[in-house]
């Protein structure tokens, strides 16, 4: 009996076992027969509601149900679920940036993440009025920066969001005073609002340490309040007509008959200075006129009598490589010429010469402070250097008013177009990977600490590091262009448009030095790494310190978003390469330190470039927390 119901007990067993088996072989080939609802978390299926609100989403193509929104597998990281970031393994933020989105920011559908504490819609194509953030609580940082909203920002917009650190609201079109409930939030220490067209005067803040303020670039008005007397003057700069510390003082009011007065004898100045421009004026179009009918263009845009000098030593080419190819200024003005764009120092044509390879031909405006000799012999001194990653120029023509400068022409265009051109790239081409990206900044590196041993007198041997002054082969190897040339460029005019001049030490001491170069080297390695452009390069006459990409990524480090400042297109198909990838923005955050003591020099900054890897196979998690420890005790030790 005993045996007989032990062998009845194991045929129901094996029965089970083999029922369970058919069954997960038909879920696997027709899963639609199965129960799954199991298996998808309800945070993916709200999310893929959000996502049916976004215009132009095929960049979150590989959000899947199916897969777990916080997987933390090292093989699927960065092929599911685009710009959705974890903490301790449940939801944390949505960083959706630099992806053309538009549509609708559904909030409504968003209230239904209670773990939710960052929203980033960076550099998208967003247009309407502010999101209804307030709905969301417990947000700790909301980024909508490079879009296209609009509109007044109502007074209760950030009612109640007791919990949030950073608003970074800069380059849209908002319009209107800026909301008092954000300047009542109690733990609120970064906020950009530059420009947008926000008006009327600055609202009372409650007092704090702030680790970014900017209001520049609007139309505020008026007396900037006592708390703020501290701020860096930069963040209120391009404003309508603000006044008080840190800015000059308000002015008293006037007697209307002093008023009076000064209006009428500016009014009669104002009448003689347009009489004699008008005849001034005049004159230069009669002269003009006879002139056009004397002289035709050339394809480049320019005159050739313009560039006819009256000595010899001026009327032709100077050449300053001897391995150059030879060509006249009359060959180079008959070329037919295409024209690349407009950069810092002017415009910028591609030249086909009849008898030799294609040139880059800049025309150059501000040059007009140094006279010809001296002018020769820098040129000079630049044309010798030689490097696999420096591109000195080949030739230049000089007159008073403005400058050509001729380059060899590369194909591949410049760093900045691989890196910020979203509109080239494909599912087949998803951009610059990992290890081209480390080829280019070692071959960067390089390159300045050859320019740097090679131009020991000068205080800064490049001055104008940045993206788009990298050109690239067609083997990807980064060629460096516009350098040594600060002793040539006019004072205001380099602090005007230099990237030297939107450094820290220039920006508050009014000062440069050779770890200005470093400075700029770090932040190329954070624009390279997370692919934002630093939108201070963009800002005339020195931005505000306290704006630039390195602010950002310590901002994002200090939230423990560190694996997520990375370029999404560059994460693609990696494996065990962000401990390396970790490294490299340890070194750009350092290179890029504000305070010039606390940065490495440049030799030290490439050796430790030169130590990384493609590649590393025994990943350490620990670099992380001790990484993340190091910048905090940083920003602690500074503040």
């Amino acid at each position: 009996m005993f045996t007989f119901e032990s062998s009845r007990l194991s045929s129901y067993r094996q029965n089970v076992r083999l029922a369970i088996r058919a069954t997960f072989k038909r879920c696997r080939h027709f899963p639609v027969c199965c129960n799954t609802s199991s298996s998808t978390s309800p945070e993916a299926e709200i999310l893929i509601k959000f996502k049916s609100s976004l215009s132009n989403n095929t960049a979150l193509d590989n959000w899947d149900t199916s897969i777990d929104i916080c997987n933390d597998d090292p093989k699927m990281r960065g092929k599911y679920w685009t710009g959705v970031t974890c903490k301790d393994g449940t939801l944390f933020g949505l960083r959706l940036e630099n992806l053309s989105l538009g549509g609708v920011i559904d909030i409504d559908t968003l209230v239904n993440l209670p773990s939710l504490r960052s929203l980033s819609f960076m550099n998208n194509s967003f247009h309407g009025t502010m999101p209804k953030v307030k709905k969301l609580g417990a947000l700790r940082a909301l980024y909508l920066a490079y879009n296209k909203f609009s509109g007044t920002i109502p007074e209760d917009a950030f009612e109640n969001m007791r919990s949030l650190k950073t608003v970074r609201l800069e380059e849209n079109e908002f319009k209107g005073q800026i909301p008092g409930s954000l300047s009542s939030l109690p733990a609120l220490v970064e906020l950009s609002l530059e420009g947008n067209r926000f008006e009327g005067k600055i609202p009372d803040f409650i007092p704090r340490d702030w680790k970014l303020f900017d209001l520049s670039n609007n139309l505020l008005e008026g007396p900037i309040p006592s708390g703020l007397a501290k701020i860096d003057s930069n963040a209120f700069a391009g404003n309508k007509d603000l006044c008080g510390q840190p800015l000059s003082r308000c002015k008293s009011p006037k007697k209307w008959y002093i008023l009076t007065g000064v209006t009428v004898g500016i009014v009669l100045v104002a009448v003689i200075v347009l009489y004699h421009r008008y005849r001034r004026r005049r004159a230069l179009l009669s002269a003009a006129e006879q002139a056009q009918n004397s002289k035709a263009q050339d394809q480049l845009g320019l005159e050739k009598a313009q560039y006819q000098a009256p000595t010899e030593e001026n009327a032709k080419l100077q050449f300053v490589r001897a391995d150059s190819p030879f060509f006249d200024l009359e060959e180079l003005l008959r070329a037919p010429a295409e024209v690349l764009g407009g950069g810092s120092f002017g415009s910028s044509y591609k030249a086909l010469l009849s008898n030799g390879p294609p040139v880059v031909v800049k025309r150059l405006r501000p040059m007009r402070c140094v006279g010809f000799e001296e002018f020769l012999e820098h040129m000079k001194r630049l044309g010798i250097i030689s490097h696999p990653n420096l591109l000195p120029p080949v030739a230049f023509y000089y007159r008073n008013e403005d400058k050509l400068l001729i380059s060899e022409f590369m194909g591949n265009g410049n760093l900045a177009h691989h890196l910020h051109g979203h509109g080239q790239r494909t599912p087949e081409n998803i951009g610059l990977d990992w290890p081209t990206r480390l080829r280019i900044i070692k071959g960067v590196g390089r390159g300045l600490a050859h320019l740097h041993s090679e131009l020991p007198s000068l205080s800064l041997p490049h001055g104008h590091l940045k993206s788009s002054n990298i050109l690239l082969n067609s083997n990807y190897e980064p060629l460096l262009t516009d350098f040594g040339l600060d002793p040539l460029v006019c004072q205001d005019q380099a602090q005007q448009y230099m990237a030297a001049y939107k450094s820290p030490e220039f920006i508050r001491h009014r000062r440069v030095s050779r770890k200005t170069d470093v400075w700029s080297l770090g932040i190329l390695i954070l624009e390279l790494l997370t692919g934002k452009f630093p939108a201070n390069y963009l800002r005339h006459g020195g931005g505000a310190a306290n704006g630039d990409l390195a602010a950002w990524v310590k901002s994002a480090v200090r939230e423990e978003w560190t694996a997520e400042v990375f370029d999404g297109y560059m994460m693609k198909g990696t494996k065990n390469e962000d401990g390396e990838m970790v490294r490299l923005l340890r070194i750009g955050m350092i290179c890029s330190e504000e305070d010039e003591d606390r940065r490495w020099g440049l030799k030290e900054a490439v050796e430790k470039i030169e130590e990384l890897k493609e590649t590393e196979i025994n990943t350490d998690d620990e670099f992380y927390s001790s990484y993340g420890s190091e910048v905090e005790a940083r920003s602690v030790e500074r503040e």
